[in-house]
């Protein structure tokens, strides 16, 4: 088995209100993020390809998404924070993690902090599948 082999691609999430489904690559070989959840006035987005964008860091892999976007009023953005993991033997790994949903605001006037962050606490599954 190579690293490239452990190395989970399909990663399932929930908590708190929210659900999120995010693969590295599907059988079209672009990545495909959905997410079901109350925060931002949307029940159930899917986002593919450079909707969806991905930054290594210290911390792991920071998984991005625009949940709503708007000209005056600021965006919605959820940030999913994947840690390093390896499938040693094991066709699915239970993990924790956090996804951070932060609110920015644009030209219309807001009172408070600039922008704001909510922390949604996570659990779920990584896998490797193949397509």
């Amino acid at each position: 088995m190579t690293q490239q082999d452990n190395q989970p691609n399909l990663f399932e999430l929930s908590g708190h209100g929210v659900q999120i489904t995010y693969s590295t690559s599907g059988i079209d070989g672009q990545p495909h993020f959905n997410y079901s959840g109350t925060y931002g006035h949307h029940e159930s987005l899917a986002f593919s390809g450079s909707e969806i964008r991905t930054q290594q860091s210290e911390l792991g892999t920071l998984v991005s998404v625009t949940l709503i976007r708007t000209v005056d009023a600021g965006d919605t953005l959820l940030t999913l924070l994947l840690p390093s993991i390896r499938l040693t033997g094991e066709t699915a790994k239970p993990f924790e993690t956090l996804a951070i949903i932060s609110k920015t605001y644009g030209i219309l006037p807001h009172e408070g902090a600039q922008p704001t962050y909510h922390a949604v606490k996570l659990s779920g599954s990584a896998q490797r599948v193949f397509f």
